[in-house]
């Protein structure tokens, strides 16, 4: 389980594409610090298992072929930054909200609205996903614990907004992604579960 606090911006510094997977090897100092084989650590939310710490602060993760087709991991490259965060300890404050590093689907950016101290992003949300988003409400993108400024339907598109204030622009990903950019997005788990329920009285 994990927080939705970025700790570091990592590097993709290698990947090895295999029949039906793909192996990353990715930068992250902070991360690997106290990581070991059999550890996760969610690179831009998605929950992934080290195979191998290696020198340098790097270590190694492999990617099934389901999670490479419903994240936007298959989209990174040698070079491209992400988001880290390590797993949440037992005795640590819960500073975002409970991310489980499951992805729900993608989403991209469709416009970036800057002012003097925050900025507006606003992200296309897949229309299977709308009804787990509420306003005020917490979700998951890329990794990154967000608060649900704005929601919104253009056309038979659903939208959501959230603020970034400056930390969030200058440590993450988000900060700098260009309209367009896919991200990976989770919507808060107590939703579906509430859903899952409702869907079942009684059984």
């Amino acid at each position: 389980m994990f927080t939705g606090i970025v700790e570091e911006l990592g590097e993709i510094v290698g990947k090895e594409e295999l029949t039906d997977a793909a192996r990353f090897v990715i930068r992250g100092p902070v991360v690997t610090s106290d990581a070991g084989h059999g550890d996760s650590i969610a690179v831009n939310g998605v929950c992934l298992t080290v195979v191998e710490v290696l020198p340098g602060g790097e270590f190694s993760a492999d990617v099934m072929a389901e999670t490479l087709d419903r994240s936007s991991l298959a989209q990174v490259d040698v070079g491209s930054r992400v988001n880290l965060e390590r797993a949440a300890a037992v005795n640590s404050r819960l500073g975002g909200h409970i991310v489980q590093g499951h992805v729900d689907g993608t989403g991209s950016v469709i416009s970036r609205s800057p002012s003097e101290h925050w900025e507006v992003v606003r992200i296309a949300l897949p229309n299977t996903l709308a009804r787990y988003v509420v306003e005020k409400g917490s979700i998951t993108v890329d990794g990154i614990s967000l608060t649900v400024s704005a929601l919104g339907r253009s056309g038979s598109d659903d939208w959501f907004e959230v603020s970034l204030i400056p930390t969030t622009r200058e440590l993450t990903t988000l900060g700098t992604a260009p309209v367009g950019t896919p991200v990976n997005l989770e919507v808060d788990v107590i939703a579906k579960y509430v859903e899952r329920l409702l869907d079942r009285p009684g059984q």
